[in-house]
């Protein structure tokens, strides 16, 4: 098993993320099978109790594992389905040393950060890297032991609360040997506004850092604005004691999908192969790169643009809603379109804010109304929830493309009843646990004691009782009558949402109901693209 690990310096969100992906991907496409870990040094047990304003959305995986968005981004670049063991937390690591420590497994001895936190650490790590991963570009095959595992430890070097992973991947070096670890260091260089000179100075730093505890890089993947001089690069291995062509510069791009394209270009791949002394097919790294030209030059090509409203809660941060900006981007794409996401704070269209705030007023609903389709995602809390109902009635009155998810879907429902059945107390329990007119309820197994992991989530497998069940056989039509409802005929969506809620809710397997989620996205970018 060979190893990559990937650290980061002077700033948190450097790109270490889409860097450690997009090494996966060319990886890939020479014919590696790549597995990948995200470490997330805060002592949380995983990310599902976060704000999105933390660290963005949080990201669910197949087996219903909660973690950082990041894993997303490994999934979509390297097309591997990854598990809850994939995201290592400081909660996670200490709970499994402290639950071996009451059972006595230490046999009375001191526990430790080090040994036993570094132990542990690093026993995770070999156990999740030799697992099987399966290939999503071929479900049906079998899931394969990688060759290669992606580290990316999170945070800066020199932040406190990553020392004993550092300290564990400094073991873990001589553990696996030289040939079979390789450190990746992504580090900031800035451009002064005044002159635009390109400083070294705190990738130095960084590096020094990264030295003092133990570990040296092979690689340091400069971001920057722009490309770095010769004469930064040549600075940058002279004193960060590297070859030249071990200082990757990575440029701010158009889009994401260019960087394995500038890492390739670069030669990382053969870099990365003789370093790990691995055997590559060339021609079969060409033809698998291929496909990642032909991204970066569609995105490039894109002209003519479709613009969606999302409605949500937590929009001063992008990031919060990542996994439905990739969807709608993909879908728009496939219809080749240039995506325009308008993101409005639902609050600012509530009659609250008419009065607090009548321009802020104004302009939210400008930009809801002007848009091609409305988009309402997932959230939780009855904050915004008039503004997101509102936004409901308007795509429906207007008959505008309109998607609701999760939270979206429920102020539909609530929307239709209210304002078409009559049923004006109409409500959630999530929002009025004390409403006569009940439409969503949770559901039975979930637990309101405790915020943290007690959703429904990942894939689960129905099982009907009956083979002759109702249900199973018009399940499949119930689910395109939906689609059709939503793209075709928006005034009579709510009657079909009203009939099948339990349906959806209770009864499909998740992962049909992410494929409807993934179908109407691409069905709201095809309808105002039709139009």
């Amino acid at each position: 098993m060979k190893y990559i690990l990937i650290t980061g310096g002077v700033i948190s969100g450097v790109g270490k993320g889409v860097i450690a992906s997009s090494i996966g991907a060319i990886l890939r496409a020479c014919g590696l099978r790549v597995t990948a870990i995200k470490i997330d040094p805060y002592i949380n047990i995983d990310a599902g109790t976060f704000s999105p304003y933390e660290h963005g959305e949080v990201f669910v995986l197949d087996d219903g594992g909660e973690v950082d968005l990041d894993l997303g981004n490994y999934e979509r670049f390297m097309d591997i389905e990854l598990g809850r063991d994939n995201n290592i937390t400081t909660g996670k690591i200490y709970q499994q040393v402290i639950e071996k420590e009451r059972r006595g497994d230490y046999l009375g001895k001191t526990v430790q950060v080090v040994p036993h936190l570094t132990n542990a650490i690093q026993d995770w790590v070999e156990k999740v890297a030799a697992q099987p991963v399966i290939d999503t570009r071929n479900p049906n095959s079998e899931p394969q032991v990688p060759d290669v595992c992606v580290i990316e430890l999170g945070g800066t070097i020199g932040d406190i609360e990553g020392m004993p992973f550092v300290e564990a991947f400094r073991q873990f070096h001589f553990k696996v040997k030289s040939d079979n670890f390789v450190v990746v260091h992504v580090s900031l260089v800035p451009q002064t506004s005044v002159g635009g000179e390109q400083k070294t100075k705190p990738t130095q730093n960084s590096v020094k850092e990264l030295r003092c505890l133990g570990l040296v890089p092979d690689l340091i993947c400069c971001r920057s604005q722009q490309k770095l001089n010769d004469d930064v690069r040549e600075k940058l291995s002279n004193f960060c004691d590297v070859d030249p062509e071990q200082v990757i510069c990575v440029e701010d791009c158009s889009s994401i999908y260019h960087v394995p394209l500038l890492l390739e270009k670069q030669n990382v791949i053969e870099i990365l192969t003789r370093r790990m002394k691995l055997t590559v097919n060339a021609d079969l790294a060409k033809t698998g790169l291929q496909k990642w030209h032909q991204l970066a030059d569609a995105v490039e090509k894109l002209q003519k643009k479709v613009t969606i409203a999302l409605v949500g809660k937590y929009t001063k941060l992008t990031d919060s809603y990542t996994s439905v900006n990739k969807a709608l981007e993909h879908a728009a794409l496939k219809c080749k379109r240039k995506l325009v996401i308008r993101y409005i704070d639902a609050a600012d269209l509530e009659q609250q804010t008419k009065k607090t705030d009548p321009d802020r007023f104004v302009q939210a609903w400008d930009e809801l109304s002007t848009a091609d389709g409305i988009l309402v995602p997932g959230g939780f809390g009855t904050r915004g929830i008039p503004g997101k109902i509102d936004a409901v009635k308007f795509a429906r009155i207007h008959k505008k493309p309109f998607l609701g998810i999760c939270l979206g879907f429920q102020c539909a429902v609530i929307e239709y009843a209210r304002n078409v059945m009559g049923l004006m107390d109409a409500d959630s329990t999530e929002f009025d646990p004390t409403s006569k007119s009940p439409l969503v309820i949770e559901m039975p197994e979930h637990n309101p004691g405790n915020l943290g992991g007690t959703m429904r989530l990942g894939k689960r497998a129905t099982i009907f009782e009956t083979e002759a069940s109702t249900i199973s056989a018009c399940l499949l039509c119930v689910l395109c009558h939906v689609l059709m409802c939503i793209c075709l005929s928006l005034s009579t969506y709510a009657s079909v949402f009203l009939s099948c809620l339990v349906v959806c809710l209770s009864v499909v397997p998740q992962p049909a109901c992410l494929s409807v989620v993934h179908a109407c996205l691409l069905v709201v970018c095809l309808s105002v693209c039709s139009a």
